[in-house]
Formats: C-alpha cells, structure tokens, sequence
C-alpha cells in the first residue's frame, strides 16, 4: 500500500489526533509511514494540517502538490486550500460545518462554509461532505467529530484500513473510557455512507 493524506482543520478540532491514529494504525499493520504536522498552529482557532505518507522506500514526510491520494478536511475552507495537493482523481472526505479561522476572523473575511463547498462540488469528482452537526447530534458528543470524519473516508474506501484496525488504534491510543463513544462514531459514519 502506498498512500498520501492531507489532514486539515482548524485548531481544537482532533486533527492532530486523527493524524495520530491513522499512523498508528499503519504502523501496526508493519507499514512504513511518515508524518508531518503544524503542530504550533494547533492553538483553538489556527490553521493546523498533518501530511502522512505511508509506503516504502519514503524519503519525507511532506506531500508535494498533486500528490495526495486524500484530503481529509475538517473544515471547508481549509479544505479548499489544500486542493492544490490532491493528485488526479484522488478523493476529499470534509465536514460540511465551517469554523472560521483564527486568519479569516482577522482580516474581516465575510465567509460562508455554503460557497467553499460549492467550490469543491465543482473542482472535486470524488467529493465526501459529512454533516458533522447531525452526526454529534445523533452521538451526543462534538468531541468525536475527527473520528466521525476518519469514520466516513473509512467507509468510502479511501483510507486504505479496515473498521478492526482503526479500532485497534483507538484502542492503543486513547483512555478506555472513550472507547465506545468512538466506535460508535465509526459505526454511525458506515450506515450513512453507505445508505
């Protein structure tokens, strides 16, 4: 398997985490992977993106433009700006909820999460919006929305792991605690992506 992935949000979303688990999950099925995260924008607000490159034989961890197999968007408008990464034919899972950027709040942008995803619809073949309010409406939780969106490029294929593996890295990496909550969101976004 040899797999490029964007991740990208804004700060406070589990883009991070995600990133984390999707590696870890890689990395136990005796994949090579490399990561690369903006882990000081990280702070609630800032634009954070993670490249992965699993595969052998890798000599960095950053994904050059029109490389990426997947964008996995946690924001709509972070989501378009990482469009120039996404290779031909290579697929964008993002939320349909907008939360505007600590940079867009600070310039006046007058931004609406409706046009970026217009603007995907018209440049993305393969195009996944998840609507992220009604999946923590339905868990009763916004904290496993990262999971809920690593859930829905699971269920389409573009992920490249099984529903087992991404459990086994919940598993190792978070408190037990929070185990059900999160195969719960795995389990919600297989029913809806498939329906």
């Amino acid at each position: 398997m040899r797999k490029n992935i964007v991740l990208t949000g804004v700060g406070g979303q589990g883009t991070v985490l995600a990133s984390k688990l999707i590696a870890a999950a890689v990395m136990k099925k005796g994949l090579q992977v490399m990561s690369a995260e903006t882990i000081g924008m990280a702070q609630r607000g800032g634009s954070v993106f993670s490249h992965l490159r699993i595969g052998e034989g890798l000599e960095s961890p950053m994904i050059a433009g029109k490389e990426a197999d997947l964008i996995l968007g946690f924001e709509p408008a972070e989501t378009v700006r990482m469009l120039p990464y996404l290779k031909e034919g290579g697929q964008v899972v993002t939320a349909m909820r907008g939360v505007m950027p600590v940079t867009a709040a600070l310039a006046g942008g007058n931004y609406k999460a409706e046009e970026m995803i217009e603007y995907l619809r018209g440049r993305v073949k393969k195009l996944l919006v998840v609507d992220t309010d009604a999946a923590v409406q339905e868990l009763g939780n916004p904290k496993v929305v990262n999971v809920v969106l690593l859930g829905a490029a699971l269920a389409s294929g573009a992920l490249g792991l099984t529903e087992e593996e991404l459990k086994d890295a919940i598993r190792d990496r978070l408190p037990e605690k929070l185990h059900s909550i999160n195969f719960r969101a795995l389990e919600y976004m297989k029913n809806i992506v498939h329906a």
